[in-house]
């Protein structure tokens, strides 16, 4: 009776699998792609994958199948595109604004910030906060990258002149969480001076199992919730969400007993909130249809804009500073820029005025990001059937785009192998080129709101940097194991020797 049954009940389901998806798996037929199974498709090639294998795999799908491919996750059909015209035409559609369905697994933390919100609601948040990151806003963060980069610069004096290979990795990440802190919230939680601190692995902890459930067919199920590392992300949760809980209700309470709507210029209190305004302060005044913010919704763009603000650039200033040590005569002409523009006084605190004169050091960061892209792979999801380039999307599948493989295709970028900064110089430059082969920052209107944050904050803290320290590849050092965690990241650190610079400091 069971031999009769379970096939029967198999071909059951999968006959309504297809009755369900049957313009899904008409449309897929347009692309080529690798070989599926009924109902599990492509699933198992990611099974257990390691971020390391995951972006393997993906580039091996690339080598087979070029730059237009389909394959399938489950009953998920994914489309691949590294092709500029496809991506133009895709970033720029209102049917695919949405994100696609992987991100909702970064849902438990970050709620429906502008991340992850949908549509109207986030056109409605995105015009709201877009306010928030005008140039004179972040011309008073410049001071916060500045004092955090002199704490890098001191925590790595230690190593300096010893000849120890240090990874330099970890000691970014921990000033990006130092400046994202400060500048989302206006707190400091001094993490590269206490590593070990409650709030400091919290972070870690919950980016690292929310993105990993990503990437993990059983961790993308219903089964998540009954795994272990469901219960230590609700606890690591608990931590981050009732810090920002904490922060919102202290300093919205503040402003309730000033009786004014306008922020104070000289007030602080004993969380550590700064004189300056915070993103949070911004956010306390923003109001959407005469309506204010709730504290749910604040806290979800403050723990977005956390999320979104210091692991992706720990990645752009790591691999910044690994090609800066693998290229010497490149680091030599970055020093030399910051030099004829800060002068030899390395205790001079930098400004917005130097940060737009340094075209050569943004140039060596454009040519990371070609290289190394923070954000290697993005994706949309698409909530309407529509047809591109003659070829039909059905509604509900996902798109995947390239970023990283079309960084290294020999199709768009000659000699895509070679670390060239003057492929971004004047009229010449890709950008102007082919601004859609060339996205670190993604495009279109739901592109990265803080793209000139972030840039203006790598070129404070490698400046920094450089004015103090000469960074060397070890002898026989390897490239870089890449490892994809939705942020592309050095699997085995970013090993360099620190040697100090000989300029006056008064």
């Amino acid at each position: 009776m069971w031999i009769i049954l379970v096939p029967l009940i198999a071909a059951t389901g999968v006959w309504i699998l297809y009755r369900n998806y049957a313009k899904t798996f008409e449309a897929a037929k347009q692309y080529s792609g690798p070989p599926a199974l009924p109902i599990i498709g492509n699933g198992l090639w990611f099974l257990n994958k390691s971020p390391v294998e995951f972006i393997q795999i993906i580039g091996e799908l690339v080598a087979i199948y070029g730059n237009h491919f389909r394959f399938w996750q489950g009953p998920q059909l994914l489309i691949y595109t590294g092709n500029p015209a496809h991506i133009e035409s895709i970033l720029t559609n209102r049917h695919l604004t949405d994100k696609s369905s992987e991100y909702n697994f970064l849902s438990d933390w970050l709620g429906d910030g502008l991340l992850l919100s949908s549509r109207q609601k986030w056109h409605t948040r995105r015009k709201a906060i877009t306010p928030a990151f005008h140039f004179k806003i972040l011309d008073q963060f410049v001071e916060v990258f500045d004092r955090n980069a002199s704490e890098l610069v001191d925590v790595l004096g230690s190593y300096a002149d010893s000849g120890a290979i240090v990874d330099i990795f970890p000691y970014v990440l921990l000033y990006t969480l130092d400046v994202i802190c400060e500048t989302a919230m206006g707190t400091s939680v001094k993490a590269l001076r206490n590593a070990d601190s409650e709030y400091v692995q919290a972070v870690k902890q919950a980016a690292t199992i929310s993105i990993r459930r990503m990437l993990d067919i059983i961790r993308r199920t219903p089964l998540f919730y009954l795994t272990p590392s469901y219960i230590r992300l609700r606890k690591m949760l608990k931590i981050l969400h009732g810090y920002t809980d904490n922060v919102i209700v202290s300093r919205r309470q503040q402003l309730k007993n000033q009786g004014s709507k306008n922020m104070p210029n000289d007030t602080g209190n004993e969380m550590g909130l700064k004189k300056r305004e915070a993103f949070l302060d911004l956010l306390l005044q923003t109001s959407i249809d005469g309506k204010q913010l709730t504290n749910l919704e604040i806290r979800e763009e403050v723990d977005t804009f956390m999320f979104e603000g210091h692991d992706t650039t720990t990645s752009a200033v790591s691999f910044t500073l690994y090609n800066l040590a693998k290229y010497p005569a490149v680091q030599q002409k970055a020093y030399e820029e910051v030099v004829s523009v800060m002068g030899e006084n390395t205790e001079q605190a930098i400004e917005m005025s130097h940060l737009q004169d340094l075209p050569y050091l943004e140039m060596v960061i454009k040519e990371t990001l070609r290289l190394y892209p923070s954000v290697p792979l993005i994706g949309r999801r698409c909530v309407k059937e529509v047809t591109i380039e003659g070829k039909t999307i059905p509604a509900g599948a996902n798109i995947i785009i390239g970023i990283f493989y079309m960084g290294r295709d020999p199709n768009y970028f000659e000699r895509p192998l070679e670390f060239i900064p003057e492929r971004f110089e004047g009229e010449k430059s890709v950008e102007k080129f082919n601004p859609y082969k060339y996205i670190p920052f993604s495009a279109g209107p739901r592109n990265c709101i803080g793209q000139k944050f972030a840039l203006n904050e790598m070129k404070s803290v490698l400046s920094k940097l450089l004015r103090h320290y000469e960074f060397i590849l070890p002898v026989n050092s390897d490239e870089p194991v890449l490892a994809s965690e939705l942020i592309l990241k050095p699997d085995r650190g970013v090993p360099l020797q620190i040697r100090r610079r000989t300029l006056k400091h008064n």
